[in-house]
């Protein structure tokens, strides 16, 4: 499905809205840019229920961080779409989210609430870095072997902990995994959810993964797993939002952040963000045909503010990163050009927070699917990776398997960055490297020496 192009645009609405996001001069109109906020709306609303299930290991309750999650999304997204004029939606990030549960809280122990002071920090880092311009000069400096290769661990890491939730995966003492029992109720109901979910996905219909999650939660009722919901009452709730947040807001702490180690934490939430968000950017303003001649997205620093502010008021509210979703592109694809299609994401976010009793009744076995099949997704950049040539594929090697194998994203980075700069020196190829590969690799050095783990 290709985007609508100029020459072939609906003809624009010419009024309030027409003049504040420049929809005639993108060749857009009021109805088409609603209709795309809807589709991407509809084919990203899968995090509302798969991040409170993944922030449920870190300690915190799913109703509140699925208030926060809809809360956060809305609220950076409408910056995104009225200050920027893009029509990409904002939300937790899929891979912040594994990073904030399984690498820092669980990995290091540390309290959820030192996590969030961890996430607003780095919020306000994005914010320096990005009015200082330091942002898009580190990432002019990083290599692109290790761009692609960093989104394709953070895929496999994501695919792995849907392989453990859904059961498929189990530890073993002897050889660490093993294949879980597949006679399992639970199994099966994950089984049953990659099956009806991967052939949404294959069908390229829009909401598969919504879809799925649903219809693998009504499955895990009949097998037993979850038990069938009593009155309406389990459905939706007719609350203030901040009411339903009120556990999690505002509890981030951000004294224990220096307590525990700022470097460390601060340097992998910043480095994760900064290679999602800028590529999710060009790749959706790609498609959008939102770039210039010289290939650079316009307003690019007004983009990168509204991740940054959205970020720390995230934080606030209680959930981790939040980051630019991939997903805008089925908006894109509808015709969406401008930020009116970002502000109806915002205002059906707003609105699903009335579902927040829904997540209690999807079981993990209902997620574990999407965190697969998004596994698969973001594997797709491994194509783009020059195995033929060994200084490109061993750094891109070794930061995709770490990741998954130590069960964090920040030792993939951290051995990715080492292992590329120093293969290019011992093979003569320094002139391949610069001052962010070499103050990187100094800094990870530096953290292994001091005991980071």
């Amino acid at each position: 499905m290709s985007s609508v192009s100029k020459n072939s645009s609906p003809p624009a609405d010419h009024g309030f809205l027409d003049g504040f996001f420049h929809l005639s001069e993108l060749g857009t109109n009021v109805r088409t840019e609603i209709l795309a906020g809807v589709t991407t709306f509809v084919t990203m609303a899968y995090i509302l229920f798969v991040n409170p299930i993944i922030l449920k290991n870190a300690g915190m309750p799913m109703d509140a961080t699925f208030a926060a999650t809809a809360i956060a999304a809305a609220v950076a997204t409408l910056i995104m779409g009225v200050y920027a004029n893009y029509p990409i939606a904002m939300a937790p990030g899929m891979g912040l989210n594994a990073f904030f549960t399984y690498s820092v809280v669980i990995g290091m122990k540390l309290p959820w609430q030192t996590a969030l002071g961890a996430v607003f920090i780095s919020g306000l880092i994005f914010f320096l870095l990005t009015v200082t311009k330091v942002r898009e000069w580190i990432m002019e400096g990083v290599p692109t072997v290790l761009r692609l290769s960093i989104g394709v661990g953070i895929g496999l890491f994501i695919a792995f902990i849907g392989l453990q939730d859904g059961g498929l995966v189990t530890a073993n003492k002897d050889t660490l995994v093993q294949l879980g029992n597949m006679k399992s109720p639970g199994v099966l109901v994950t089984v049953f959810g990659l099956i009806v979910t991967g052939f949404f996905m294959a069908r390229r219909i829009k909401g598969g993964l919504l879809y799925g999650i649903f219809l693998t939660t009504i499955f895990s009722m009949f097998m037993g797993v979850k038990p069938f919901p009593t009155g309406l009452e389990s459905f939706v709730v007719f609350s203030n939002p901040f009411h339903a947040v009120a556990p999690i807001m505002g509890k981030l702490d951000l004294k224990g952040v220096f307590n525990y180690g700022l470097i460390s934490i601060l340097f992998a939430f910043t480095f994760v963000d900064l290679f999602d968000n800028i590529g999710t950017l060009l790749g959706i303003s790609r498609k959008a045909g939102l770039l210039d001649e010289n290939g650079n997205l316009p307003r690019v620093g007004r983009a990168l503010m509204s991740d940054s502010i959205g970020t720390m008021f995230g934080s606030i509210m209680g959930t981790p990163t939040v980051t630019s979703y991939i997903e805008s592109t089925a908006g894109v694809a509808e015709g969406g050009k401008s930020g009116l299609t970002a502000v109806t994401v915002a205002v059906l976010f707003v609105f699903s927070i009335i579902f927040a009793p829904l997540v209690g009744l999807i079981p993990s076995q209902a997620t574990a699917p999407v965190l697969i099949l998004v596994g698969v997704l973001m594997m797709s950049e491994v194509v783009h990776i020059n195995f033929e040539d060994f200084t490109e594929a061993f750094p891109a090697f070794i930061t995709i398997i770490m990741m998954p194998l130590t069960y964090s994203i920040a030792q993939g980075l951290a051995f990715g960055f080492m292992s590329y700069t120093i293969i290019k020196l011992i093979t003569g190829r320094h002139k391949e490297n610069n001052a962010v590969t070499y103050i990187l690799t100094v800094l990870f050095i530096v953290h292994f020496i001091l005991g980071g783990g």
